[in-house]
């Protein structure tokens, strides 16, 4: 954990004590969250904080770069290994970042992209009208099927020759199904256009063979680095090698000068728990607690989004079921007990993305925690009793007592307790 500050900043010591015990008296059901392992932590919080590290290993705009190009080259080998991607830059400072290095490699201003929307489980950096995307790229947009809440191949395919794009995008932040990434390609290929594939949300199921990779079928590949990986917060682009040159000058200077080479650090720490041999067994018990989380909601009469989920949340759809229900409420109702997770858009959206109809519910952080299919059952209980009687301050002071001995049972960050079991 991080050096005690008390003796130099007595508040800032304060808030990132109180913050560490809200991690630790909080159960996070945010699905783009995660707790990193002490030694990602110290990786992060090491003295590569001071190193300006410019350029690419061997080839840097400073002096002194020997042990940062060390670290950079331990977190692509190993990235490598995970993915076996031809090449990989560790450098983006985000998955968004990630995302504006690809589009920027493969794109001249003004040219089109299509990406999923927003309110069916798209990106922000996929070209939101008000991101850097959207202002620089000719958007548009594709959607799911309004019945089935799943992707169609075949009206993406039709709407792409009607678009004609230069780029097209896959994968999401909110689409609880896996995607089929040799038909985007197919698609984008149809077209000539490129086709960069965001696994953002999908980097540790990637990684565990858990779920299908992108790596060798899409152009360009992009992440982040805390998801579901837990490599500490920071992007990455992988490609094949005739865009290795293009990507990275893309990221730097393109859209970013110096990497902050302690989170590189931090991803090189991650990626290594993340080779051995534990980590594709916690990325098959995230996968199998959204799915009791999933099925537990559904059997209690809760909408989902495709109607369940391949992937490491579940999309709660409160329009039919609990019409009276927002997203924000729902976010609020849950994080007064200490259920943190986030409100969500649903396909077809009739309210603002800042109130929303939906609830994303994620399980790599209290997978991460230790939990198995019995407490992901119990916590499911909880999630719905809340969700069908938001008001009843009984039913807020059992699950107030259910979280807490959650917490207790799955420890976090205490002495002699891993937040991690590689």
């Amino acid at each position: 954990m991080p050096t005690d500050l008390s003796p130099v900043d007595d508040e800032l010591a304060r808030a990132l004590t109180d913050e560490r015990e809200r991690q630790r008296e909080t159960l996070s059901l945010v699905a783009s969250e995660n707790y990193a392992s002490e030694a990602v932590l110290a990786a992060q919080g090491s003295v590569l904080t001071n190193k300006y590290a410019e350029g690419t290993p061997g080839a840097r705009y400073y002096a002194g770069c020997e042990h940062a190009d060390e670290v950079e080259e331990l977190a692509a080998d190993r990235a490598r290994d995970l993915f076996g991607a031809d090449h990989v830059n560790v450098q983006p400072h985000s998955g968004t970042q990630a995302n504006l290095a690809a589009f920027l490699a493969l794109l001249d201003a003004g040219d089109s992209v299509l990406s999923l929307d927003l309110t069916s489980g798209g990106h922000l950096s996929h070209g939101f009208e008000h991101s850097l995307v959207g202002r620089h790229y000719d958007v548009d947009h594709y959607g799911v099927d309004p019945e089935t809440g799943r992707l169609d191949y075949d009206a993406i395919e039709a709407q792409a020759r009607d678009v004609e794009p230069d780029l097209l995008v896959s994968g999401y932040s909110a689409y609880p199904r896996q995607v089929d990434w040799e038909q985007m390609q197919a698609i984008a290929d149809s077209v000539g256009a490129y086709h960069v594939a965001d696994i953002g949300h999908l980097t540790g199921l990637v990684a565990a063979g858990v779920h299908p990779s992108p790596v060798g079928v899409a152009d360009v590949v992009t992440c982040s680095t805390h998801k579901s990986i837990r490599s500490g917060r920071g992007g990455m682009v992988m490609c094949d090698e005739e865009y290795a040159d293009a990507i990275d000058r893309a990221v730097m200077p393109g859209c970013q000068g110096g990497p902050l080479m302690h989170s590189v650090a931090g991803k090189a720490a991650g990626f290594y728990e993340a080779l051995q041999p534990g980590f594709d067994e916690y990325a098959r018990r995230v996968l199998d607690n959204a799915a009791v989380l999933a099925d537990h909601l559904r059997k209690r009469g809760f909408d989902l989004v495709s109607g369940g989920t391949d992937v490491h949340f579940a999309l709660v759809d409160f329009r039919e079921s609990h019409p009276d229900l927002t997203g924000a409420t729902a976010e609020d109702v849950l994080a007064d007990v200490g259920l943190v997770c986030n409100k969500q858009t649903v396909p077809g959206e009739p309210r603002s993305p800042t109130v929303g109809s939906g609830l994303r519910i994620g399980t790599p952080a209290v997978t991460t925690r230790g939990f198995g299919e019995d407490a992901t059952r119990r916590l499911a209980e909880v999630v719905a009793d809340l969700l069908d009687a938001p008001d009843d301050a009984g039913v807020r002071e059992n699950a107030r007592d259910v979280v807490t001995d959650l917490c207790r049972e799955f420890p976090l960050y205490e002495d002699g307790a891993r937040v991690v079991d590689p």
